[in-house]
């Protein structure tokens, strides 16, 4: 197979897997493709959530699926049925399908079997990797699978695996903490709704994973938030309100939330004790953050009108990461 397509399946890959960054937290956000012989893509997976089916496991399903024809474990989320179907009935199916993953794929059981030793017994013969697994617990796949005699080739879009995996690595020892605004074309981030109901839903399931948000003390106060996770069903993360005013009017919704914790501070020390934090506001809390974040993450809707205050005086440069174009404009970014 060339390095042609190997590439252009690594960038499937990649594209698959930043649909679920900072989703699958604590673990890291990673896609996966099976290729057939002559370099055509036969199916693309992505881990979801901590606890589920590995890119590598959902890719495998989906091509046994579409190679085979039996649609029995078609839709199946339960990681320990798939490997176990596809190694009782694979039928050799596997023998001319190589694979391109974002990470190396992991030696251990933890949660979930492991998948090199999946990939191995399906006698997967070539595997395309971009990053080697940062984790010791977890590296050690592709020595598996090169014991087994398949071919590991490291390095395929090395440099965007890696910035694919930045949160992960950084939350092994540190608070991953990101900004998070909208706006509309005009710049303006205030009157209403501003995304859609999609971005809306996106961000509810960003909270879900976090454990902390943290917002501006005159927001609270104008915007009356609730700040949790209900278009998506999922927990309220614990919130540090950021004034130096400590008075607050309690039936603003976000202090009846059941199960959280509401800080008022007046710094952000508080950030150290959590693992994954959520920034919401707009000029002032940028401002008072910027020495704190890691990433930022804007939702651009395509709309004009309709607001009067933008995230100025603020002048800052971006690196572009991620950008995905649906009914909004979604930017994964970080400071040049």
């Amino acid at each position: 197979m060339n390095t042609t397509a190997a590439i252009h399946a690594m960038t499937l890959a990649l594209n698959a897997a930043w649909e679920y960054q900072l989703l699958t937290f604590p673990n890291p956000a990673v896609g996966a493709v099976c290729l057939s012989d002559n370099g055509t893509v036969v199916s693309v997976g992505t881990h979801k959530r901590a606890g589920g089916p590995h890119a590598e496991v959902y890719a495998l399903r989906d091509a046994y699926t579409l190679l085979s024809g039996d649609t029995t474990i078609a839709g199946c989320d339960d990681s320990h049925r798939i490997h176990d179907y596809l190694r009782t009935r694979h039928n050799g199916i596997f023998h001319t399908v190589s694979m391109a993953v974002t990470l190396e794929p992991c030696s251990h059981s933890g949660k979930t079997p492991s998948c090199a030793l999946l990939i191995r017994d399906l006698g997967i013969k070539r595997v395309y990797i971009s990053v080697k697994d940062p984790n010791p617990a977890a590296a050690g796949g592709a020595s598996l699978l090169s014991d087994a005699g398949a071919e590991c080739v490291f390095g395929i879009m090395e440099e965007e695996g890696e910035k694919l995996l930045e949160p992960f690595i950084r939350w092994q020892k540190s608070p991953f903490v990101f900004f998070k605004w909208a706006q509309r074309l005009d710049g303006t981030i205030d009157n209403g709704t501003i995304s859609s109901q999609s971005s809306r839903e996106h961000m509810h399931a960003l909270r879900d994973r976090c454990d902390l948000i943290v917002i501006g003390g005159n927001t609270v106060r104008h915007d009356r938030p609730t700040l949790d996770a209900r278009l998506v069903d999922g927990k309220a993360p614990d919130v540090l309100i950021y004034s130096q005013m400590g008075e607050f009017d309690q039936s603003i919704p976000l202090f009846s939330v059941p199960d959280r914790k509401v800080y008022v501070e007046s710094s952000l020390e508080r950030l150290k004790e959590y693992s994954l934090v959520m920034i919401e506001g707009g000029t002032s809390m940028f401002q008072a953050s910027q020495n704190t974040c890691d990433w930022y993450l804007c939702y651009l809707a395509p709309k004009l009108g309709g607001g009067l205050q933008n995230m100025g005086p603020i002048q800052e440069d971006f690196e572009v990461l991620h950008a995905k174009i649906t009914d909004n404009i979604l930017l994964w970014m970080k400071k040049k």
